[in-house]
C-alpha cells in the first residue's frame, strides 16, 4: 500500500471530523453527502473498508509518522554532538 503524506492524511481526518460534527448536529438530516465523501476519502487513503477501520488505520499511521520524526530528531541531535 502506498502511504499517504502526513499532511494529506491530517487534512482528510479534519474534513471527516467537520462532516461528522455537522451531520451529528443536524440529527442526520443534512450533510450526509459530505460525510459520505469524507469517509470514502479516508477509507481510500488508509486502505480501509469502514470509517472505524479507517480511523484506526489513520491513528496507526500518525503514530508511525511521529515515531519517524522523533527518530530523525534524535539522529540529528546525535550527529550534532
Amino acid at each position: 500500500m502506498i502511504l499517504p503524506a502526513e499532511r494529506e492524511l491530517r487534512t482528510a481526518l479534519a474534513r471527516f471530523a467537520e462532516a461528522r460534527i455537522e451531520y451529528d448536529a443536524s440529527g442526520g438530516r443534512r450533510c450526509g453527502r459530505a460525510l459520505e465523501d469524507a469517509t470514502y476519502t479516508l477509507c481510500v487513503l488508509t486502505g480501509a473498508r469502514t470509517a472505524d477501520e479507517a480511523l484506526a488505520a489513520a491513528d496507526a499511521l500518525l503514530l508511525r509518522y511521529g515515531a519517524r520524526a522523533e527518530s530523525a530528531a534524535h539522529e540529528d541531535r546525535t550527529l550534532a554532538a
